[in-house]
């Protein structure tokens, strides 16, 4: 009897249904997208209503082919991708490869048995409007990416790019670099009085702020010391007592935006660290007995809104913990924002039951410790308020004003379990202290007064925290997209996370005042704010998508023609570092290279020398001022104790060569001489670890590659072998095989990890390509079993291919 089959996005979320759908259902994954634009192609005919062309992704080509037989023989298929743009329009991609003619699609916000079962019972067609607002996402994404890279390239170096979104986001960051760069920080200064009632030993704090009536900051030390003068021997006393009670409210559950920036402040975690941890929890863990069970509610989603049950549930749990004065009379609901999409819920634990306690030996730490956050934000929000006793006395002294806070806690509410975090920049010096029973006309006694000297600060740079916040506040974007975007423009050395905030790079403020200049709309932050809600009128079905994309191509298609002719080409002149060349005693100048800066001869083509730096010595880079380091070590380059501010790099430090020209072999000298030459060999470091090099390179160009292999990852699972799994290298790089070779000649497709194959029990690996993972698989040929890499936010903006 055939079943019906599921198709999910990813292994683990499988393994979470087949807990509680009990085999009535065949369950698969399709490991993400399986159709996309052509990489080395545009891929969109702009002549014809801007038309995508789609290819079936190469390394999907046979799961597909696995998928359509399994659809073949299932009685119905249910597409149940991610509840969003991204995820209806895998949903279509599937349906149309897979030839599907009667797909059903269901969403859940939650993987629940409760939820899953609800969608199978109210199942749709895939919503058309959403698939056209993530197409045309994509469309315009392609086609700002393929027409400004190239024109990058042309203008200031290759490799370079540009992106709808991500270009603006570094537009921010160098604006505010240069509000602080032109800031002209003002003096100001403050008197505290140090007091006490006449009757008491305990002392307490007013500060200066007014004078007859009217506010007072003194902006210089002579004003100050005026303001000592005249108060020399003043009597103090109480001119006015307010008391009142403060209600603090809790913060609204997370959103996608709001849980990078609390992970982000409170646990220290970028945000594609916090989003791989969501992804996790979302999709499943094992928790022994329970099976395997999703933990969050989707974590993509820019809605506040909350389901009845969930808020029953919490309030339940808040009076059985924590008393009935801790529930509020009626639920709190949260207004979600004006152009938030609403499609789901906010992210919460599916069971407020499962506390973090509960699930502690069953989480990694990054997991653990998200999941608690996200806890304890969410049943925190439906808790009562806090009251807070505030006292604020004025007191006289002559003409002169000074004014007492004290706040004391009434009723601790929701913040016994939680309190949200601010930035730096938000932090202020809140007087918490206590103060004595004071009464009108009461006269004090005063101990001391203290000037001090401030300074106005410029606008604090960006962190991740607060650059999540502006975008979502300026409408750049949209959650699935944040972790993408500032994952780009530190890839792209636009610009550098140093003391966790953000620096433009010198590359990044040429690239984005070549675009401000050139294409002044696209660079503009209403403009993409724009554009971001006409893709949400295209999602409800009120705006056309081919429509909004003729609007868009017009102006952008003549800015880029007048941009070919007009932008200026940047060139980085050489800049002299004021020591001579070793070889013709030219001066040495920093030139800027394919990978990146470096220091050679001014007399080039003449003279070719190029001169690096050693261990200890000063960084070359105009106004750097750093020293080079090893920043590990055995590495094989030197870089600059200011990165990644600064970029510049060296291997080792060169002299002249034999022939007077160029760079000699430097290295550490060995007792082995050259098979071809006679000279010692230098024991050396090159791009796949170290090597034995003639000493009489350039003449004599031999080399011997050193055997080097790592530690023991684990034993050899080869039947009879007593040897370890070990790390190896190779030209290709790294790779892991048996330390026994050639008498075991056993290697693994990947870096093995420490957990078996939940099908057949044969070791995992994780697979690598160019440096990025590209997900788990079992080693064993016969199996099948996958797991896909940490989803991507969004299709990379900018490509280049």
């Amino acid at each position: 009897m055939p079943k019906p089959l599921i198709i999910v996005e990813s292994p683990a979320k499988t393994r979470t249904l087949k807990a509680f759908l009990k085999g009535k259902y065949d369950i698969d994954a399709s490991m993400g997208h399986v159709r996309d634009l052509p990489k080395k192609e545009l891929g969109v005919d702009i002549d014809h209503e801007f038309a995508p062309t789609y290819v079936t992704i190469p390394e999907r080509k046979a799961l597909l082919s696995k998928l359509k037989d399994a659809a073949s023989k299932a009685s119905e298929v249910y597409l149940a991708t991610d509840p969003d743009r991204e995820g209806e329009a895998i949903a279509w991609h599937l349906a149309e490869a897979l030839k599907l003619k009667d797909a059903k699609r269901i969403t859940f916000n939650e993987i629940t048995q409760k939820a899953v079962q609800e969608a199978l019972d109210h199942p749709r067609k895939v919503d058309a409007d959403l698939v056209d607002a993530q197409q045309a996402r994509r469309v315009l994404d392609r086609l700002v990416g393929y027409k400004l890279s190239p024109l990058l390239w042309s203008k200031v170096k290759k490799n370079l790019s540009a992106g709808r979104v991500q270009s603006v986001a570094v537009r921010l960051i160098c604006d505010r670099e240069r509000e602080i760069q032109a800031f002209v920080p003002e003096e100001y200064w403050s008197l505290t009085a140090e007091l006490s009632k006449l009757t008491e030993a305990r002392r307490f704090f007013a500060k200066l702020i007014e004078k007859d009536g009217a506010k007072i900051k003194p902006t210089c030390e002579d004003e100050s010391a005026q303001i000592l003068a005249d108060l020399k021997g003043a009597d103090y006393e109480v001119k006015s007592v307010k008391e009142k009670q403060q209600k603090r409210n809790p913060s609204a559950p997370f959103i996608t935006s709001t849980l990078q920036q609390e992970a982000s402040r409170k646990l220290g975690f970028a945000n594609r660290r916090t989003m791989r941890a969501a992804q996790d929890l979302y999709e499943g863990i094992e928790l022994g007995s329970e099976g395997h069970v999703g933990l969050i509610t989707y974590m993509r989603t820019d809605s506040t809104r909350i389901a009845g049950e969930a808020i029953a549930e919490a309030r339940q749990y808040i009076e059985t913990e924590y008393g009935a004065e801790y529930v509020p009379s009626s639920p709190r609901q949260y207004k979600t924002k004006k152009a938030a999409q609403d499609a789901h819920e906010a992210i919460r634990p599916t069971s407020v039951f499962r506390t973090p306690a509960m699930l502690a030996s069953h989480l990694d730490r990054d997991q653990l410790r998200l999941y608690e956050l996200i806890w304890k934000r969410f049943v925190a929000c439906q808790m009562a308020s806090a009251v807070l006793d505030v006292v604020t006395v004025d007191i006289a002294a002559r003409s002169y004003t000074f004014r007492a806070t004290g706040t004391t806690v009434h009723f601790d509410g929701f913040t016994r379990l939680y309190t949200e975090g601010k930035d730096a920049s938000n932090v202020k010096d809140e007087d918490e202290q206590q103060l004595p029973k004071l009464s009108k006309d009461e006269a004090l006694k005063m101990y001391g007064l203290v000037p001090k000297q401030h300074f106005t600060e410029p606008p604090p740079r960006y962190t991740e925290a607060t650059l999540v916040k502006a975008m979502e506040e300026k409408g750049i974007g949209r959650p699935s997209t944040y972790a993408a975007i500032i994952s780009t423009i530190q890839e792209r050395e636009y610009t550098a996370l140093t003391e966790r905030k953000f620096f433009p790079t010198d590359l990044g403020c040429t690239v984005n005042d070549l675009l401000v200049k050139h294409f002044p709309t696209i660079m503009d932050v209403q403009f993409t704010a724009g554009m971001e809600t006409k893709l949400d009128d295209v999602e409800e079905g009120t705006e056309n998508w081919v429509k909004v994309m003729g609007e868009f191509w017009g102006p952008f298609d003549t800015a880029l023609a007048e941009a070919k002719d007009k932008m200026e080409k940047v060139k980085k002149a050489a800049v002299e570092i004021g020591e001579p060349c070793p070889v013709c005693e030219a001066p040495l100048v920093i030139r800027e290279g394919r990978f990146g800066p470096f220091i050679s001869c001014s007399g080039y083509p003449k003279c070719k020398t190029i001169v690096s730096r050693g261990l200890g010595d000063k960084c070359p880079m105009p106004e750097c001022g750093g020293t080079m380091i090893e920043p590990k070590p055995g590495a094989r380059n030197l870089t600059c104790s200011n990165a990644p501010t600064c970029k510049y790099t060296a291997r080792v430090k060169a002299t002249p060569g034999e022939n007077g020209e160029g760079e000699a072999a430097q290295g550490t000298a060995t007792d082995q001489v050259c098979p071809k030459c006679g000279k010692p060999m230098l024991l050396r470091a090159g791009r796949f670890g170290d090597f034995l090099g003639c000493s009489g390179y350039p003449k004599c160009k031999t080399i011997i590659n050193i055997k080097k292999e790592g530690e023991a990852v684990i034993p050899c699972p080869q039947e009879g072998c007593t040897g370890s799994i070990v790390q190896k290298f190779s030209k290709r790089g790294p790779f892991y095989s048996c330390d026994r070779y050639p008498d075991c000649k056993f290697i693994l497709p990947g870096k093995p990890l420490d957990r078996k194959c939940p099908t057949c029990g044969g070791i995992l690996v994780e697979k690598e390509y160019r440096g990025q993972p590209q997900g788990v698989a079992c080693s064993v040929k016969d199996c099948d079993y996958k797991e896909a890499a940490p989803k991507a936010d969004v299709p990379a903006e900018g490509e280049t291919e």
